[in-house]
């Protein structure tokens, strides 16, 4: 009987966007080492079909297409080399470092949530009260949860139901008692686990 070796999710490449899983992760790898441009489109378009079907409710936001698109780029690594039907973000404009001037603005304070999620809330607030707002601001409220906890050590759901009213500027006033955040498992970042090993050796 041949030995067979498990593999845990622990020695598993670290996903880049852990909402949409790893079989869309590998279908974007599969996709990325496609040599023929137009089969490389066509994979390309039915992988945002699928992940737009992950998220039927939030199909009317506006730049929702575009939102996807620009995930698979960043899925990719920006690897992906096809026309794409939208200006996509740029890996500079992902991993650069905010000048002093938006240090300096006083919603900076919040920089652990980044841009992209306060479009969204700024898209939700401009949305109308209905099933797609509420879905929308729970994916909000979770990915808010996500961000947080890898910046601090303590879990304060009611301090990310306070930091979504401000940021809101006051429209999306959620009450803890009317949605419970998911607990999100915390795992440590490679540098604390370097940190770690480091201080055990002294």
């Amino acid at each position: 009987m041949r030995n067979m070796e498990m593999k845990y999710n622990t020695q598993k490449e670290k996903l880049i966007m852990p909402e949409y899983g790893r079989n869309i992760q590998n279908m974007v790898n599969h996709c990325v080492s496609i040599e023929d441009p137009e089969e490389r489109k066509r994979c390309a378009n039915a992988i945002i079909d699928v992940m737009g079907n992950m998220f039927p409710h939030l199909r009317d936001v506006n730049n929702f297409k575009h939102i996807l698109w620009d995930h698979l780029a960043i899925m990719s690594d920006f690897k992906l080399d096809i026309d794409y039907p939208y200006e996509v973000i740029k890996k500079e404009e992902l991993y650069s470092s905010p000048g002093r001037l938006e240090y300096s603005r006083p919603s900076m304070k919040y920089r652990h949530y980044g841009k992209i999620l306060e479009r969204i809330i700024n898209i939700a607030t401009k949305m109308e009260d209905g099933e797609e707002k509420k879905q929308l601001v729970k994916l909000i409220l979770n990915q808010m949860k996500r961000s947080y906890v890898q910046w601090n050590k303590a879990i304060d759901d009611e301090k990310i139901f306070e930091d979504l009213r401000e940021l809101s500027g006051g429209k999306l006033d959620i009450k803890s008692e009317d949605y419970s955040i998911p607990e999100i498992k915390v795992t440590p970042s490679r540098t604390k686990l370097k940190n770690i090993k480091y201080q055990r050796k002294r």
